[in-house]
């Protein structure tokens, strides 16, 4: 699903470089939990958002479902995340003026779905999540566990490929943070493939693999 080949980042200030990631490279398959990790300052995030199209390399290859994500234009990237993937901050990045309804319905207005087939969709990902009762409320008369539940609910509202987790549980706590990775590998479990960046050795171990960064590169 993706191969990444050689993946570096470095901002340049005159003569000097100063990089992010170095000489990146590893395989996902599709199905996959990954689990990131690594001390701050890493490359953690970076990695996240180069493979979520919000970022790009300086150099080297990306390829997803083989296709040279490196040599795409901006319009064909932001597609290609459009349709393919669902990402969730540590911050839960929900629109403060938007109910949850009307923040989980966003996705699919952006893929022109229509009115019905969306209220559809979101009521079924509302049941599923048991936050039906919150659907008219707005994101500040939530809690932080929830908020995350509705940011979740909407990464995986449009049936992303890849949902790319950048901390999920950073801001909640421990029983909170379990609920959300329960979460998680339960959409792992029914074919979605999640890659996520933690600090946490407890929920790093619900992947099935784990890859560690330190200054930007892989440790072996």
């Amino acid at each position: 699903m993706i191969k990444l080949k050689n993946i570096e980042k470095y901002y340049s200030s005159g003569p000097l470089k100063t990089y992010v990631l170095r000489d990146i490279s590893f395989d996902v398959a599709e199905g996959e939990f990954i689990s990131i990790m690594g001390p701050s300052g890493s490359g953690k995030s970076t990695i996240l958002h180069i493979l979520g199209m919000l970022d790009t390399p300086t150099a080297g290859e990306y390829y997803f479902f083989d296709e040279p994500v490196h040599e795409m234009k901006e319009k064909k990237l932001s597609e290609l995340h459009k349709t393919y993937i669902g990402f969730v901050f540590q911050q839960y990045h929900l629109i403060d003026e938007l109910t949850v309804f009307e923040n989980l319905e966003t996705p699919l207005l952006y893929q022109k779905i229509k009115g019905d087939d969306r209220k559809g969709k979101v009521a079924e990902v509302l049941d599923r999540f048991n936050i039906v009762a919150k659907k008219d409320l707005f994101p500040n008369q939530l809690s932080g566990g929830q908020q995350q539940l509705v940011a979740i609910a909407r990464a995986i509202i449009a049936q992303p490929k890849l949902i790319l987790a950048d901390e999920p549980t950073g801001n909640l706590h421990s029983e909170q943070g379990k609920e959300i990775m329960e979460i998680l590998k339960k959409l792992n479990n029914e074919g979605t493939t999640i890659i996520q960046v933690t600090h946490s050795d407890e929920f790093a171990k619900y992947g099935s693999r784990i890859i560690k960064l330190k200054d930007g590169w892989i440790e072996n």
